[in-house]
């Protein structure tokens, strides 16, 4: 299970211009001041941007690992439950969720780099 200083350490060595920030009173992640991940007050579950079909098909696939709380409800964002969901998932979720909020120039320029 990773926890959150690995991840902030996946995101920083591996996606360009990651900022370490706070939202709402908890440590965030952000890319050119957007929140792209946060982890939650609870210590053990990490909100991130998805669009809505694809939170729809990972909460019906893993309920156990992507929840939808009311607060998140109206949001493209769904929580990841670090317990329960395997690294490399969550890797892909981190930089699927980077991608969504980083500029078009800075996505284009990881893509060329991969």
């Amino acid at each position: 299970m990773a926890d959150w200083e690995q991840i902030v350490s996946v995101c920083e060595a591996e996606l360009p211009e990651v900022e370490r920030s706070a939202s709402y009173g908890t440590p965030a992640l952000k890319v050119k001041g957007k929140l792209f991940a946060r982890l939650r007050e609870d210590g053990e579950s990490v909100a991130v941007f998805v669009d809505f079909m694809e939170r729809e098909a990972l909460t019906q696939a893993n309920p156990d690992a992507y929840v939808v709380t009311d607060h998140y409800l109206d949001y493209p964002m769904v929580l990841v439950v670090l317990a329960a969901v395997p690294d490399d998932e969550l890797r892909e979720i981190l930089v699927e969720s980077w991608r969504r909020r980083a500029p078009k120039r800075l996505v284009t320029a990881f893509d060329a780099e991969a």
